[in-house]
């Protein structure tokens, strides 16, 4: 039995219930209720009966309960104790701007929670930096996306996502369920920095279209208000929440982003790969 499993069921037999412990745990239901199953399993034993409101501890769930929780007291503090004596440890997780709200708000409280002893920093980049700061050493490790140049970068994908070009919505390409890429034929085009990596500048500000009549800009704001304002077409995630009057039409020719975790591929430490997963835990099913 790990600790994590066992965590895991004690946060199900407080709350009774598979998705409140999912939220109170900070990730989604399927992987916790295959924790739960396995952790049946190894024990040869059922934990919990399904009620019309939730769930109730079996007799063997809680004579588990009773004892886990003396366990993980005792964890608590030989993991206290180990920090102390080490000085303290810090993680500094690099995210673009597009992901900080998801490491903010779910993945660094998870983490926290299993590591309260660390001290975390978040590090937010312009998508000039595909890496977050990674590659720049400021980081440990970041949240990113793809396509950029992974050399010397280890990357765990937690999931896939199709990719839209963001227009005006009084636009006449607007309406349209999808578009492809000679739809946009001619278009102005957001560009990205100079020197920025190429694998990311070609997949994000439009391929082979005429990107440089287009405005050279460095935030997310800065290429929203460029289709707002200009009438600028930029490519984004299409679950990326849009200011009022622009939307995001899929792109069916272009294969999706994936939305990444990535770390130094010499120099995986224990707290990163702890972060990591932590990040895969949380991932969408």
């Amino acid at each position: 039995m790990d600790l994590r499993a066992l965590r895991y069921f004690t946060a199900v037999a407080e709350e009774r219930h598979f998705g409140r412990a999912a939220s109170r745990l900070h990730m989604t239901q399927p992987p916790l209720s295959r924790a739960i199953r396995r952790l049946e399993d190894e024990l040869g034993v059922v934990l919990f009966e399904r009620t019309p409101k939730g769930v109730a501890l079996t007799a063997a769930g809680s004579v588990l309960y009773d004892e886990t929780g003396t366990l993980l007291r005792r964890a608590g503090r030989i993991r206290s104790r180990v920090a102390d004596a080490a000085g303290g440890a810090t993680l500094a997780v690099g995210t673009l701007a597009d992901a900080a709200e998801h490491v903010g708000d779910r993945l660094v409280p998870a983490f926290r929670a299993r590591h309260p002893q660390v001290n975390v920093t978040v590090h937010e980049s312009d998508p000039g930096d595909p890496t977050a700061g990674l590659r720049a050493g400021l980081v440990d490790v970041a949240m990113t996306r793809t396509p950029f140049d992974s050399t010397g970068i280890g990357t765990r994908v937690l999931r896939s996502v199709p990719v839209g070009v963001v227009l005006r919505d009084d636009d006449p390409l607007a309406r349209r369920t999808s578009l492809s890429s000679a739809d946009l034929a001619g278009r102005r085009w957001v560009r990205l920095p100079e020197g920025t990596d190429p694998v990311w500048t070609a997949y994000w500000t439009g391929g082979g279209h005429d990107a440089a009549a287009g405005p050279v800009l460095r935030t997310v704001q800065e290429c929203l208000r460029a289709v707002l304002w200009n009438g600028t077409s930029a490519l984004a995630p299409v679950d990326q929440p849009l200011p009022a009057g622009l939307v995001a039409v899929p792109l069916s020719d272009r294969p999706p982003s994936g939305l990444v975790v990535a770390w130094p591929g010499t120099a995986r430490s224990p707290l990163v790969r702890s972060f990591v997963q932590v990040a895969e835990s949380g991932r969408a099913p």
